[in-house]
């Protein structure tokens, strides 16, 4: 199972990322911008989601992902950790949430970071 020491060394994997505690939780942050929490005791994560997608993702694994009632407006969603897969899952999905907030600079750095492998 995935837990927040997975998510903190995941995190700070990625290109210019920092740790910054606000809210009383820890954010994880790329060029100064956040891309990923850890609240609810670190039993789960925020990241960035176009809303639209998150709809989708909400509909298709409910025990999955869940949007917080103050993140509603947002382009945010809740991930469980227990329900991830493996850490490639959980890279995926902060990878895809780091590309979201990166600056240009960093994404034609790093082209291919965060985006879905060639199947």
């Amino acid at each position: 199972m995935q837990d927040a020491e997975d998510v903190r060394r995941i995190c700070l994997s990625l290109p210019d990322t920092t740790e910054k505690i606000a809210w009383s939780m820890p954010t994880f942050r790329v060029a100064g911008k956040m891309f990923a929490t850890l609240p609810e005791e670190e039993t789960s994560i925020a990241v960035r989601c176009p809303k639209e997608e998150r709809d989708e993702l909400v509909l298709a694994e409910p025990g999955k992902f869940w949007i917080a009632d103050h993140e509603a407006g947002f382009a945010w969603v809740r991930v469980r950790l227990a329900s991830l897969e493996d850490s490639d899952e959980l890279r995926d999905i902060l990878a895809d949430s780091w590309r979201q907030a990166a600056p240009t600079r960093l994404l034609e750095s790093y082209p291919d970071l965060g985006l879905p492998a060639d199947g």
